[in-house]
């Protein structure tokens, strides 16, 4: 055999080796791009006198309502934070009961350290029946950490108002609905910025999973733009 030839040999052997072993090490030093998620919501384009627009997106409005201690919250006490949002009511025969224990399973998944912005919103359709009282029972029940997840009630009308033109989402007393009320079985992932950024259906377990992996994508955005 020729030098060349066995030169030629030994090198594609060694290429075949280690062509794995670099594809991981690259990989794995390489700077991961992930998709950036959707705004959604009404969105407006403003145009500059320089012929470039802008596009303003959805913004969650500022709310004030009472929590399970009886506490008046703002939406400035979530300032910064990531928010997945769900509208329910305590007696609800339906479609609550597999929301509440995705959201506290969804709870547990989201106890590390590396989860400590993200907050979780609970906002009742029946505030005449779920007082704060109501809802501590409720929180206690399903096992709630109150620290990270917060239970809301208030004035009917500014509830409903908040879930229509804020969230997005059906919000309202209805006598042919499951229990008297109708809502959404979406969650709903907010920013930092208060932008609606993905709906996720409540009752699937599986639907979970994509909004898990949605809130780490969130938060590896925030940190690659700081």
């Amino acid at each position: 055999m020729k030098p060349a030839s066995t030169f030629l040999k030994f090198l594609g052997l060694g290429t075949l080796l280690l062509g794995p072993v670099l594809f991981l090490f690259f990989f794995a030093k390489g700077e991961h791009k992930f998709k950036d998620l959707p705004y959604l919501g009404p969105k407006e384009v403003n145009y500059n006198a320089d012929g470039s627009a802008d596009t303003v997106y959805h913004v969650i409005p500022d709310f004030k309502f009472t929590n399970q201690n009886g506490e008046l919250i703002a939406s400035e006490s979530f300032e910064g934070k990531i928010l997945i949002v769900d509208y329910f009511f305590s007696t609800c025969p339906t479609i609550c009961i597999k929301m509440t224990k995705n959201m506290a399973s969804l709870q547990l998944k989201l106890k590390d350290e590396h989860f400590q912005n993200v907050h979780l919103l609970s906002f009742t359709v029946n505030p005449e029946f779920d007082t704060p009282e109501v809802l501590l029972k409720y929180a206690e029940k399903n096992e709630a950490d109150l620290n990270r997840w917060t239970f809301l009630t208030g004035q009917k009308e500014q509830l409903y108002e908040l879930g229509v033109n804020g969230y997005r989402l059906p919000a309202q007393e209805d006598a042919l609905a499951p229990g008297g009320f109708l809502h959404s079985e979406y969650f709903v992932l907010v920013d930092q910025n208060k932008h609606i950024r993905g709906y996720y259906d409540g009752t699937d377990v599986n639907e979970m999973t994509r909004l898990l992996n949605d809130v780490k994508m969130l938060i590896k955005i925030s940190k690659d733009k700081s």
